[in-house]
């Protein structure tokens, strides 16, 4: 098969292409900018999406690409509309003329995280920020645009690659005596290659026909608080991590205080078994310890 990757410079995009190293499989690898093994693609653009299609012959889209700064969504919620949003939709379009699957990567942040037992995938949708709405429009507009699809609801996602959460906490509790981490927000951290190992082998595995909606994170519960006090305790750092709460820090934007998801239906769909979270947060640490030796 061939097999389409939006997004391939981004973390889980290129967690994916490690994931698909070995697949027998010709992926083709996307991002806005190209460079020597990853093609200049525009996934806003209706025109350049339907010619790769069908120059490539493209079976299966997943799609990587996202606007994901949460906060910045408030203020530029236009632009994080179009990369979240529209060019899904324009994504899904192009997958039924070519009778491709399209493989989505939406977000927890769908839910308002006022509940507090986890979220099925038939629990009712309600964004409570700009980055939540864009993303759950995105999803809406793969649905109603009549491909097959599956999308993949994920949380927390951090690697070695890009700036997230756990590479911020790496790096300040090893300049910093103390930091200050929001106790009151609680969630599942997702390592990313663990997510796109899971993708790589439904692929593998030819499981293409059982789509639909589906949570992914790796197991466990903490806040953030917990994960950065695990970083701090994994690495052996003498940071004092400190707890405080959300209102600590004024913010413009509002998120989610819950954002657990229940994972039983991937897990009986394809037979998935997923990691705690403390044990693929040791591996990604390690890795991005050995590459600075």
């Amino acid at each position: 098969m061939n097999i389409l990757i939006t997004g391939s410079m981004g973390q889980l995009g290129r967690s994916l292409r490690r994931s698909m190293d070995f697949t027998e499989h010709q992926c083709i690898y996307t991002d806005l900018r190209g460079t020597d093994d990853v093609l200049a693609l525009d996934i806003t653009d209706p025109d350049a999406v339907r010619k790769l299609l069908e120059n490539r012959g493209v079976d299966v889209i997943v799609n990587c690409a996202a606007y994901t700064n949460v906060a910045k969504a408030e203020d530029e919620e236009d632009v994080a509309f179009r990369v979240n949003a529209l060019a899904p939709g324009i994504l899904a379009a192009a997958a039924k003329e070519a009778d491709a699957l399209l493989v989505h990567v939406s977000t927890d942040y769908v839910f308002d995280g006022k509940g507090y037992q986890p979220y099925t995938e038939d629990m009712p949708a309600h964004p409570v920020n700009a980055y939540g709405r864009t993303k759950l429009a995105g999803e809406k507009a793969v649905i109603e645009s009549g491909c097959r699809y599956m999308i993949f609801r994920t949380s927390w996602l951090y690697s070695p690659f890009g700036g997230n959460f756990v590479q911020t906490i790496y790096d300040k509790t090893a300049s910093q005596s103390s930091i200050q981490v929001v106790s009151d927000q609680v969630g599942t951290p997702t390592f990313a290659q663990d997510l796109a190992d899971t993708i790589g082998s439904i692929i593998d595995d030819d499981m293409l026909d059982k789509t639909g909606i589906y949570n992914y994170s790796n197991e466990g519960v903490c806040s953030w608080y917990d994960l950065a006090k695990e970083i701090c305790d994994m690495c052996g750092r003498l940071c004092h991590v400190i707890p405080c709460r959300t209102t600590d820090y004024p913010s413009n934007v509002e998120r989610p205080h819950y954002s657990v998801m229940d994972k039983t239906k991937v897990k009986t769909t394809f037979g998935v078994e997923i990691p705690h979270w403390k044990d693929s947060l040791a591996f990604c640490l390690r890795m991005m310890e050995e590459n600075e030796l």
